[in-house]
């Protein structure tokens, strides 16, 4: 005949199984990425020696301020995120668990992943260059423009590429800067036409920008919210849907003249 169990007993016996169960679920891997504020660039300048942005064809302005595009730096793909990590991130605001089909929906390998973010580059530096050009009535068959930032990947650097190449060709119209001699950061895709598109990441592309010197941030107005959520202090939100309407936000920003839009 078995003995019984105290109750005790029983409660300890059956909490070797739970224990378990919990250590194995803090440390297995959990389809998610952990992501924080990632590099800088200012495409108005040099990037790890080499010039962003080349233009021939034409004459080009020297330039005063800066216009930062920004990046967020997540954990690899094949990264093994654990429920630990996810709790270890989860309560600071430089931090972001996402899932990682957000973050990497391009592929399984880490080779697939690169070759579709060095084609989302590429696509969006060409529609840079088109947007630019198409803004100040300028032909691609005379002037031509060359963008190369290493090590970085996707769609969101496309409205900074922009501005820089108006910039460097055109500045405010005036003689002046686009810049105003500030630094300004932003974030967006752009396409052929001028429209600017939502990124990933603002929250986090935010506090890279006041780390690196900025006081104005360009965002996309779809993504307002998720830009106010940790707005660093010191950094300014101006929402824009086009082209056209950040030169033209940049321009009462520095004349005083009109109004600059926010979230």
């Amino acid at each position: 005949m078995l003995s019984r169990l105290t109750r005790l007993k029983a409660v300890a016996v059956c909490a070797v199984p739970v224990v378990a169960l919990l250590a194995t679920a803090v440390f297995a891997p959990l389809p998610f990425s952990v992501a924080q504020p990632g590099m800088t660039a200012n495409v108005l300048g040099e990037n790890k020696g080499t010039k962003v942005i080349t233009v021939s064809g034409a004459p080009v302005r020297r330039t005063s301020g800066q216009l930062r595009m920004v990046t967020i730096v997540a954990t690899g793909p094949d990264a093994r995120v654990s429920l630990g990590d996810v709790f270890g991130s989860w309560f600071r605001t430089d931090r972001a668990v996402m899932p990682r089909d957000a973050v990497y929906p391009s592929g399984d390998t880490v080779k697939e992943i690169e070759k579709h973010n060095e084609a989302q580059m590429k696509q969006s530096q060409d529609a840079a260059t088109q947007a630019a050009l198409k803004y100040l009535g300028l032909s691609a068959d005379k002037v031509r423009v060359t963008l190369k930032l290493a090590d970085v990947g996707g769609p969101s650097a496309g409205l900074l590429f922009t501005l820089g190449i108006i910039d460097e060709l055109h500045g405010n119209g005036s003689g002046g800067d686009l810049t105003g001699g500030r630094t300004i950061a932003g974030t967006g895709t752009i396409d052929a036409s001028g429209k600017v598109g939502a990124v990933g990441g603002v929250a986090l592309k935010t506090q890279a920008a006041r780390r690196d010197g900025a006081t104005v941030f360009l965002v996309p107005k779809a993504e307002c919210a998720d830009a106010e959520a940790e707005l660093p202090k010191g950094l300014r939100l101006v929402p824009v849907t086009t082209l056209k309407a950040a030169v033209n936000a940049l321009d009462a920003l520095n004349t005083g003249k009109g109004s600059v839009p926010s979230c």
